[in-house]
């Protein structure tokens, strides 16, 4: 697969919904991730997407993490490619980057949706998170062998950047520090 190209990408958030983020392994870490990717994404130009599973249920998406230029999306079924319109809304032509929870059921699910409607796909390790470690990377492997790239947060953030001679370097490596 290619690099990212931040003209060619969108980023998509999984689920991450007050209710359910207290349960999840390093919680902490995965949604600072969480907030990088937004961060840059938001700097760069790079359409950014939430999913939202039985709000009812699970609560909102976490405040420091909401955005309010952002498309969103309320679910019921986990694939959220089930979902009537969802991937007709999605930006075309762009790769989806995607973090998210819980990465073994509505990342999985979504992932292998979008994989099947021909999309291509990076999930971002640390900003994906489970219950439990074993589920997490489960899925992980699973998913990369169904054909999705797995890569990492400063990846992402460096690839979307593509050249330190961009003005914006410095306030991409802020996000990482």
């Amino acid at each position: 697969m290619p690099a990212l190209d931040r003209n060619t990408s969108a980023l998509l958030v999984i689920d991450f919904q007050s209710r359910l983020m207290p349960a999840i392994e390093n919680a902490g870490a995965i949604v600072a991730n969480a907030r990088r990717l937004l961060d840059a994404a938001a700097l760069l130009g790079v359409p950014i997407l939430f999913t939202e599973q039985n709000a009812g249920g699970l609560g909102p998406t976490m405040p420091e993490l909401r955005s309010e230029t952002a498309g969103l999306f309320h679910k019921m079924t986990f694939d959220a490619c089930r979902m009537p319109g969802f991937l007709a809304a999605l930006p075309a032509g762009r790769d989806l980057v995607v973090a998210g929870c819980e990465t073994h059921v509505c990342v999985l699910q979504t992932v292998l949706g979008l994989l099947a409607a021909g999309r291509r796909v990076y999930l971002v390790r640390d900003a994906a998170g489970s219950r439990r470690a074993e589920s997490k990377e489960t899925a992980i492997r699973r998913l990369e062998r169904s054909g999705a790239e797995i890569v990492t947060t400063e990846m992402v953030l460096f690839e979307w950047l593509g050249t330190a001679e961009d003005a914006r370097l410095r306030r991409i490596i802020d996000l990482v520090r």
